[in-house]
């Protein structure tokens, strides 16, 4: 059983599939597995989640043999366990998810992007990987929609899974997500993408669920408001990841002086 605590003075007991945690507490030296869920807390200890970890590799062995091994694959165990926190540690919703982000990787062919492979696409300087860490040690991915042009959503949905490979290798130990920015200042009808719009939050949701800390919308001109009414109901739970601020917030709140990026320095 895992321990699933509302308030410090409650605590209820949950069952989780399988019957893989033993239905009797032991007293363990470990520290415990946490993840948060809104106001929810579900704890496990660590041989617990390596139990639930162990039956989602032996499951896609079995259902699923035919996907790719090593890291990114079936077998990578950081990856299952990051796929079971996203699940509430279901056994069942993590090997659907797992696999279809699998299969997406393989498909898009995620491993063969380079800055080589970008580099066309990324001169634009429509989005980058900002050098620096916030204040809060998370890396930034920066989209500055003024230069996107929809021209070809292909080379612009490689870009944008290139960056986000690249902002997640340089997580700090300890750091498990990234801040979001999208710079709207000189936005037009022009810039409008809602095909890519939908793309950055598809890939967060089912990719990479739960590396997304924020998304900064900066100084959203009027032109923005009906796009985001269109765009808004298909970002399930990640709408709630947006935030929309000046860029004097961005300035003030996620940045040091020395580490502001350079498109907010005017």
């Amino acid at each position: 059983m895992a321990l699933l605590r509302v308030n410090p003075t409650i605590t209820l007991s949950l069952s989780l599939p399988y019957n893989l945690l033993s239905s009797k507490p032991k007293t363990s030296s470990f520290s415990k597995f946490t993840v948060r869920s809104s106001n929810l807390q579900i704890q496990l200890q660590p041989h617990e989640s390596r139990k639930l970890v162990v039956a989602v590799k032996e499951k896609l062995e079995k259902e699923h043999h035919s996907l790719p091994v090593g890291k990114n694959g079936r077998d990578d165990e950081d990856m299952i366990l990051w796929f079971l926190k996203d699940r509430k540690f279901s056994v069942e919703d993590a090997v659907f998810k797992l696999t279809k982000a699998i299969k997406w990787r393989q498909d898009f062919g995620v491993s063969e992007l380079t800055e080589d492979a970008v580099k066309d696409i990324a001169q634009t300087g429509k989005a980058f990987v900002h050098d620096f860490l916030d204040i809060n040690e998370r890396p930034v991915l920066v989209v500055v929609a003024s230069k996107h042009f929809p021209k070809d959503p292909t080379a612009d949905e490689r870009l944008c899974t290139f960056l986000v490979e690249k902002a997640l290798s340089k997580l700090p130990p300890g750091k498990e997500q990234i801040l979001g920015i999208v710079d709207l200042r000189g936005f037009g009808t022009q810039n409008a993408d809602i095909r890519y719009l939908t793309f950055l939050f598809d890939v967060f949701y089912y990719y990479y669920p739960k590396r997304l800390a924020q998304i900064l919308f900066v100084d959203a001109p009027f032109v923005f408001t009906p796009i985001w009414q269109l765009v808004k109901p298909l970002l399930k739970s990640n709408s709630s990841l947006v935030r929309f601020c000046s860029a004097d917030t961005v300035r003030k709140e996620y940045f040091t002086e020395e580490t502001l990026p350079s498109n907010f320095r005017d």
